[in-house]
Formats: structure tokens, sequence, C-alpha cells
């Protein structure tokens, strides 16, 4: 029995005894990072946001398997918040769509949440129409015409049921329901709101497709509204995914158990805490970057080496720096890279980093 089959659904019970050292602790460290970003300049603490809805961006696609261009997507995120970042690339009308859910899930947290508007976020996430290489019904609810909504894992003709979703003919009720406790508010703690609304939707799993996403959107949302900013600056979903294992088995027992939710609602926070402390990395990543800028502002590069230093220097820069891949990602010859990097090392902003030859690599030099 799954708990959309309970005569109780959806009275969720939680024991907030249990819960409390957990909130209180989760609360001191959302106090501590939000005193901390208050008190940085106003450039650092927009490339802090910015670096934050790149990782949610990248890493709510990733725990659905599906990989992002990071660059692309902080492009994206630069020009839909107006921050002027060096080396913006085109992005894909996929990675805008993905941009603009949460960014709207975030920037908005105070607007109500409606049928119209995640129908919209919907669309955003599937502008073909596709998923894959399958044509979903996109800004609509599900339909069960190929069978019910299942959550499978394993090897056609041998795979598991993890979960099986409410069937389509019940989903506009449960939606309307869902969406009259979201606009209610309550006397309930914001952060239990946002664990609640997060398992809520992802039950009911509306959508052919997308729902995960647009379930960690709607707790972003939550938090955001909880918080009363819409300024993100650290991403659940790139510690959910981290914990990507636990966070299916925790789903899946909640799912297949009583309405006293607490396992789920503590390990959230927890998750939740952990994503908060993690966002002190990212701060000191950023600080870093400036660093390295304002030290070396009065030396003169050319436009190539101030994108490709502003790439390097970006958190997630996957492998390593070499000539080749230098010519690569400025569409430029080896032998006009091999000058640029030449020049960086002159100018003591690059350093060799591997044994020489074709393993050579370089790194910045803070």
């Amino acid at each position: 029995m799954y708990i959309w089959q309970r005569e109780d659904w959806p009275t969720w019970h939680y024991n907030l005894d249990t819960l409390t050292e957990t909130l209180s602790r989760v609360r001191y460290q959302q106090g501590i990072l939000l005193g901390k970003m208050a008190h940085i300049g106003f450039d650092l603490r927009e490339s802090a946001w910015m670096e934050t809805l790149t990782q949610d961006v990248v890493h709510t696609s990733e725990i659905e398997g599906e990989i992002l261009n990071p660059q692309q997507v902080r492009s994206s995120v630069a020009r839909r918040l107006g921050i002027d970042h060096g080396g913006l690339v085109p992005s894909s009308h996929h990675v805008d769509g993905v941009v603009e859910m949460m960014l709207d899930a975030t920037q908005n947290y105070h607007l109500p949440l409606t049928n119209g508007r995640l129908h919209a976020w919907h669309g955003a996430l599937f502008p073909t129409g596709r998923s894959g290489l399958v044509t979903i019904p996109t800004g609509a609810w599900r339909t069960d015409e190929n069978g019910p909504m299942q959550v499978v894992s394993g090897y056609y003709g041998r795979e598991k049921v993890h979960y099986e979703a409410p069937p389509a003919s019940v989903v506009p009720g449960e939606m309307e329901r869902f969406l009259a406790w979201h606009a209610s508010h309550g006397d309930q703690e914001p952060l239990i709101r946002a664990a609640i609304a997060h398992l809520w939707f992802v039950t009911i799993h509306p959508y052919a497709d997308g729902n995960g996403r647009i379930a960690r959107a709607i707790g972003d949302m939550a938090l955001a509204h909880c918080e009363n900013t819409p300024q993100r600056f650290y991403s659940l979903s790139s510690q959910i995914l981290i914990q990507r294992k636990e966070y299916y088995d925790i789903l899946e027992a909640t799912q297949k158990g009583s309405m006293d939710i607490t396992p789920w609602i503590r390990w959230f926070l927890d998750c939740l805490e952990a994503a908060i402390i993690a966002a002190e990395h990212t701060l000191q990543h950023i600080l870093q970057r400036q660093k390295f800028w304002a030290n070396n502002a009065h030396i003169p590069l050319n436009q190539r080496q101030q994108a490709m230093l502003q790439r390097l220097l970006e958190p997630g820069f996957e492998g390593k720096l070499t000539t080749s891949k230098w010519a690569k990602m400025a569409k430029c010859s080896q032998d006009t890279a091999h000058r640029d990097i030449l020049d960086l090392m002159d100018k003591g902003l690059l350093r060799k980093s591997g044994s020489g030859g074709r393993s050579t690599s370089y790194l910045c030099s803070f």
C-alpha cells in the first residue's frame, strides 16, 4: 500500500519534539550564512547568487541522469539576472527553460503557486514536447494511456517497481487539494512546510516527466519564502545529488509507509543543513577569484586570455587545462593557444602542472 491509498491520506503527521534540535541547527546555519552574505560586497554577493543558481540548475537535472553544460547554464543565469560576466556562451532552449523555472520559483516566491504556473514550468522544461525520444503532454497533467505512472529501475523485462503514483483520473483533484494547502501557509514551521511540499508533490507525480525537478523547485520556493529573499546562497539540489541513493531510498520508504513522515522531514533537514554548510566552500572560491582579479587588474590581457581565465576560475571546471583544450574552447589555433599560455606564465598568472610533454597542463597562480 502506498500512502496515497491510505484512508487518512493526506493527513501528514510528524513528531515535532524529535525534530526541534535539528530545526534549531538548520536555523542557526541559515543565520550564519545570511549574516556573512549581508556583509560582503554587492559584486561578491551577485557572484555567489549566480554560482548557486548555476549549481542548482545543473545538479537538479543531474539527479535525474540529465547532464547540462555548466557554462551554458552559467551564461543563461547571468543574462537573466543582468549580471556582467565574461565569457558568455549561447545556451540551448532546454537550458534556458530549466533556468527560467528555477528563477521564477525563487525570484517570485511570494506569488501563488497555481495550475497555470506549474504548467508553464513544465512547458519550459520540455520546450520540444519530448522527453528524450518520447512525445509527452507538456503543460498538462499526465494521462494513463500508456499504463500507470511508475518509478522503475532495472533492465527491460526485469524491472523493479519502486513506486506507483495515483491514477491520472484523480490528479486534478489531488493537485487542487495540494495547491489549496500551499496557499494557506498556516502556522507550520516554514522549513517543515518545505519538506512536506517537496514530498507531497512528488508523491502525486502529476506530470509525465519532470516531477522531481519541479518538486525540488517547489521546495526551493518554500525556502526562499522562509528566508524572505530571492537570492540563493546554497544549493539543496547539489547536496541531494551527493546523497542521491539516500534520497531515493527515503522517498520510497516514506511513500510505502504511514502518514507519520518524521523520518523524511529529519532527512530533508539534515540534507539542508549539509547544503548550507557546503555553501562556505562556494563563498571561499568566489572570494579567492575576486582577489585574483583585484591583484592582477593592472596586467594587460587579450580577450581570449580574459575569457579563458574566467572559465578556469569557475567552480567545477572540468579536467585539466592543456594547449589543445585552450585552442578548442577559445576557438583558435594551437599555436595561438600556446602563445597565450606562455604569455600568462611570463606574467605569473598561470603555472605548469604535470610532467611535461603532451601531459603538460596549467593552473591559475593564486
